[in-house]
């Protein structure tokens, strides 16, 4: 993608799925790439897998003074950022009468605070450097409903307010986008869904499979790349076709 070489990237949630896949991606680009996930030992994995890695910092990006820390190094490291992949998220499968109190709060500070704490931080030094670009991970959860996942949907529906909200206040200087990925096969969707329930699944998706990291990655590296220079605002749906047909296609 033009113009992603030598750019700084931070990716949240990078030691793992999408955001592992992400970094990689960046890295074959050319850009410089830290990472950031709560998970030391998931850490030390991606730095083995991806040793082209400028850092990789461990923060909660639910708490506010974590995420202070963390560009504090990426300060010490680079004086500055160009690109945020803000990917960091977690998911419950639960009823909704099901869902405690503290499960609500966790997936609700984790997908949607934690998506504002770092946000804020980057923009912050990207409006002071005159530009950059941050994208935002939302999901098809936050456009349609979806069983079993009342807070992960009431919380990728906040990012994607978010997302415009950051994009008309953050214009001229910085781009501000959401990726809504449908069902995409990572360890997290790995641990909630038995293979006969990814066939049943896989069954209602027009291009009949569930899609690849990969897949997402690509998307971010052209989002990010001087090549959507005009795209601001919106969100990018990677589904294989799940959601265009609504109730029909279910």
């Amino acid at each position: 993608m033009q113009g992603l070489r030598g750019k700084r990237a931070l990716i949240t949630g990078g030691a793992g799925g999408i955001g592992q896949a992400t970094a990689a991606r960046f890295l074959e680009e050319g850009a410089r790439v830290a990472i950031l996930d709560v998970s030391e030992g998931a850490l030390a994995r991606a730095r083995e897998r991806l040793p082209g890695l400028a850092a990789a910092l461990r923060a909660d990006v639910a708490d506010p003074d974590s995420v202070k820390r963390a560009f504090a190094e990426l300060d010490a490291l680079w004086g500055g950022l160009d690109i945020l992949v803000n990917n960091a998220g977690i998911s419950i499968r639960h009823r909704f009468l099901d869902i405690t109190p503290e499960e609500w709060r966790r997936v609700i500070d984790v997908n949607l605070n934690g998506m504002f704490y770092v946000a804020q931080q980057a923009a912050r030094r990207m409006l002071e450097a005159g530009g950059g670009v941050i994208l935002n991970m939302a999901s098809t959860n936050g456009l349609m409903g979806y069983p079993f996942y009342a807070d992960y949907n009431a919380s990728k529906a906040g990012v994607i307010a978010l997302t415009r909200s950051m994009a008309l206040e953050l214009a001229p200087k910085v781009r501000v986008v959401a990726v809504c990925p449908g069902f995409i096969l990572t360890p997290m969707q790995e641990a909630e869904y038995t293979p006969e329930m990814l066939r049943e699944f896989e069954g209602k998706v027009p291009l009949r499979r569930v899609g690849r990291p990969e897949e997402v990655a690509a998307l971010f590296a052209y989002l990010a790349s001087d090549e959507a220079a005009f795209l601001t605002g919106h969100c990018y749906v990677i589904d294989g076709g799940e959601i265009a047909g609504g109730l029909a296609s279910r």
